[in-house]
């Protein structure tokens, strides 16, 4: 109970400023509720100083938000602002500053006007706050785009999904923050987590010295240091205390934790120590409590699109997913782009399958790679089964070609084993001609990180993903139609909500904290934003 007044007398000290400006308020009219309206609109001169955060759609909220109340205040009696105050201090479970979103104080003595002016306030407080739990306080636009098909619906504005809330919860404002918070497991469980570390003091760990790789059975002057950092986080090598110290072998025990470290860290899993899992050791504890806090902001953005979807990519994890409701139920590895040519993030229908497709050679992979490549030698478009054609569909003969300046032509690499896109690809609209398919590069699955492809999604055991997709009708006529090696469309009945994202932690139903490779250096990006913000 101390604890809680000291937060309140400090909270009161920094909020002052809302509260010593009573002289400059004008009378009030008449009619409450036009009273109100007009303190909304000269906010500027009778409540400053304002939050930088009360803009022109602010001021249309509060309108809105004090029209049904006729002129009454919402926030009459100082239990219900303590409660919202309390909702507001938990704000910082979901990485938000609860500082972002001032509760101005009431004096005992207050005026009429003077209460009107900090319950306006206090409610574009309460009204922010809602905003950003759901939508989240940064632009995804800005910051990280995504692509978003015609045909999928947009998030309601908040004038639909918060106002309604807010109003009929003001006696309870715990209840509208409950009802506005992203329902995701993903984010449920994310959020447990980060609230758990950061109540925590942050860990300490010494960065690895770069070095040769380091296979198990070697020895390495670094293997001590490697023990102490993966004991530091849990990760038990089975040594003791002297022996974590002096022995520079690289033994089971120590390779047994540097897998289960690789394992939660997007890597592949073979116990040796590289140029990958040297990268993810040697982030720092703050920069790895600081990731929780991004990407609970990535999934306020992402959470109405993740419970819709029925597939999603994690680009960073290099994973796709059948969803239902919010919830993976099956996953496997997936093969992405380069970070000179990145899967682009997007929210699109999977609307029919390409069996025994022919690849028609993308823009960009024809101008940076297969023309030097003839160019070099025109023996390649034979080797790699490949034929030349024009826009209007008419094939060419390659040797009447000026390879230095060939015009208009199209590539186009026949159906078969060697086909870059394997014997199914699954199509969806978007302006970037990517796509989720097959491949016959299977061995890179093992890689790590998975970042091989030209933008579009290479998919590990693509045909098991299409019996989880298709009833058992349909997949029969797509098997027949595989086997007979022909190209053919099948077309969905039902399209399938896709969705191409970008996140680099997931926590699991244990509470485990998985990591994934920051492959586009997307996260920075955000950490940033949130610094500027302040």
């Amino acid at each position: 109970m101390i604890k809680k007044r000291a937060v309140y007398t400090v909270l009161a000290l920094i909020l002052a400023p809302f509260v010593g400006h009573a002289v400059t308020l004008p009378p009030l009219e008449s009619n409450p509720t036009e009273s109100m309206g007009v303190l909304i609109d000269t906010l500027s001169t009778s409540c400053a100083p304002l939050p930088t955060s009360l803009d022109d759609f602010s001021r249309a909220q509060l309108h809105d938000f004090y029209q049904p109340l006729a002129g009454a205040l919402a926030w009459p009696n100082e239990a219900t602002r303590v409660m919202l105050l309390e909702q507001v201090n938990q704000l910082a479970d979901d990485g938000l500053s609860p500082t972002d979103y001032p509760i101005p104080s009431m004096p005992l003595d207050a005026s009429p006007r003077l209460r009107a002016c900090i319950d306006i306030l206090t409610t574009h407080s309460y009204l922010q706050a809602l905003h950003d739990l759901h939508y989240g306080r940064l632009s995804q636009q800005k910051l990280e785009s995504v692509w978003r098909s015609s045909d999928m619906p947009v998030r309601p504005s908040a004038k639909v999904t918060i106002m309604p809330v807010a109003i009929a919860n003001l006696s309870e404002p715990g209840l509208a923050f409950k009802a506005v918070r992203p329902s995701l497991v993903q984010y449920q469980q994310l959020r447990s987590a980060y609230a758990a570390l950061r109540s925590r003091p942050l860990q300490s760990w010494q960065p690895i010295a770069a070095g040769p790789t380091l296979h198990p059975g070697q020895s390495d002057p670094r293997v001590p240091a490697l023990r102490t950092r993966l004991n530091a986080e849990g990760y038990n090598t089975a040594l003791t205390s002297g022996s974590v110290q002096t022995d520079t072998r690289f033994d089971p025990g120590t390779v047994a934790a540097l897998r289960a470290f690789q394992a939660r860290h997007g890597i592949n899993d073979d116990g040796v120590l590289g140029t990958a899992t040297l990268t993810e050791l040697n982030v720092s504890p703050l920069t790895r409590r600081e990731q929780l806090k991004v990407n609970l902001e990535r999934l306020r953005w992402l959470a109405d699109d993740l419970t819709q979807a029925q597939v999603a990519v994690n680009v960073a994890g290099a994973e796709v997913m059948l969803m239902q409701n919010g919830v993976d139920l099956w996953r496997k590895r997936t093969q992405v782009g380069r970070a000179e040519r990145k899967t682009p993030l997007l929210v699109s229908r999977i609307n029919r399958i390409t069996l025994n497709p022919t690849w028609t050679v993308p823009p960009t992979i024809l101008r940076e790679d297969k023309l030097p490549a003839i160019r070099s030698d025109i023996g390649y478009l034979d080797k790699h089964q490949m034929n030349v054609y024009n826009h209007q569909g008419q094939r060419l003969n390659p040797h009447d070609i000026d390879w230095s300046k060939p015009g208009a032509i199209m590539l186009r690499q026949e159906a078969g084993v060697n086909n870059p896109l394997g014997r199914v690809v699954l199509r969806f609209d978007n302006p970037f001609s990517v796509y989720l398919h097959d491949t016959p590069s299977q061995r890179l699955f093992d890689r790590s990180p998975r970042v091989f492809s030209s933008g579009c999604v290479r998919v590990e055991a693509i045909q098991t993903l299409l019996t989880k997709i298709l009833d058992a009708d349909q997949m029969r006529t797509v098997q027949a139609r595989l086997d007979s090696g022909k190209t053919s469309q099948y077309r969905l009945d039902q399209q399938l909500n896709l969705v191409m994202a970008y996140w680099t932690v997931e926590v699991d139903a244990n509470g485990i904290i998985h990591y994934y490779p920051d492959m586009y250096d997307n996260d920075q990006k955000i950490i940033t934003a949130q610094l500027l913000d302040k």
